[in-house]
């Protein structure tokens, strides 16, 4: 997904937890989902400007040079002033574009009693 052109807000806001319940039925496990895709976004984006800024690194021994880069700055407060994984995980969970994979409740079935 392109975070960049994400409709997320940029600072948090109040949310109604009915609604956020609604989904999935179950609160915990709302937060659980969200947590775990702001995890992985937050993820994308570090490798991602780890790959922008990779551009400008400067390997040197000399540890007294050190060189201002505008542009590397403008990368920088690019990525600062986007919304926060969390937001940008939650505006996701409430438009409905998160896919949820739950894993299948066993059932006692399969167990035959000894007897």
């Amino acid at each position: 997904m392109d975070f960049k052109r994400t409709k997320a807000p940029l600072s948090t806001i109040t949310r109604d937890v009915a609604s956020l319940e609604a989904k999935t039925g179950n609160i915990y496990q709302t937060v659980a989902i969200c947590g775990k895709r702001a995890n992985q976004i937050s993820v994308e984006l570090k490798q991602e400007l780890n790959r922008k800024l990779e551009e400008f690194a400067y390997y040197t021994d000399n540890l007294e040079e050190v060189f201002e880069n505008r542009e590397q700055i403008e990368i920088s407060k690019f990525y600062e002033r986007m919304p926060k994984p969390t937001l940008i995980a939650l505006d996701e969970f409430e438009s409905d574009e998160l896919y949820i994979r739950t894993p299948e409740e066993e059932s006692n079935t399969d167990v035959t009693p000894n007897e």
